[in-house]
């Protein structure tokens, strides 16, 4: 990997959250308008800058306690395959292990294709458990 990615412990500011977001196909998804709030309120962030360009990012959330979720890994197309992913990887394992109490849940969903990566940090199915979720479409406005 060049020494020129460089990784840096803290949360993508919005700016950053939506280039990388629109990077990675992820702009239909996601609430712009609630983003910052949400940003703002991770446990642990981390990106990775290039030259002073920021081409990856990662982070946590959760309770701080009990539960604690890996979201938005995203690395920019062009520096994929890299091992940009593998940095913010094992910078988010390297947070959980220092704080995560025993006996914690971590949990993250992958994109399809990806499990493969996450399995190396030791993200598994799990028999007799179900990974499902549910999005919200339109709120009822009264």
């Amino acid at each position: 990997m060049s020494k020129e990615y460089k990784i840096i412990q803290r949360t993508a500011n919005l700016a950053e959250y939506k280039t990388l977001c629109h990077a990675v196909g992820w702009t239909a998804f996601m609430n712009f308008d609630v983003a910052e709030e949400s940003l703002n309120q991770s446990l642990f962030g981390v990106i990775v800058q290039y030259k002073e360009e920021i081409v990856g990012m990662g982070r946590v959330v959760g309770d701080g306690k009990i539960y604690f979720y890996i979201q938005d890994i995203a690395v920019v197309p062009e520096h994929q395959n890299k091992g940009i992913g593998n940095m913010i990887m094992k910078a988010i394992s390297e947070y959980l292990k220092e704080n995560a109490p025993e006996k914690s849940f971590v949990g993250l969903f992958a994109s399809q294709g990806k499990e493969s990566f996450y399995n190396k940090y030791g993200f598994n199915n799990h028999e007799g458990m179900t990974g499902m979720f549910g999005v919200i479409h339109e709120r009822e406005i009264k």
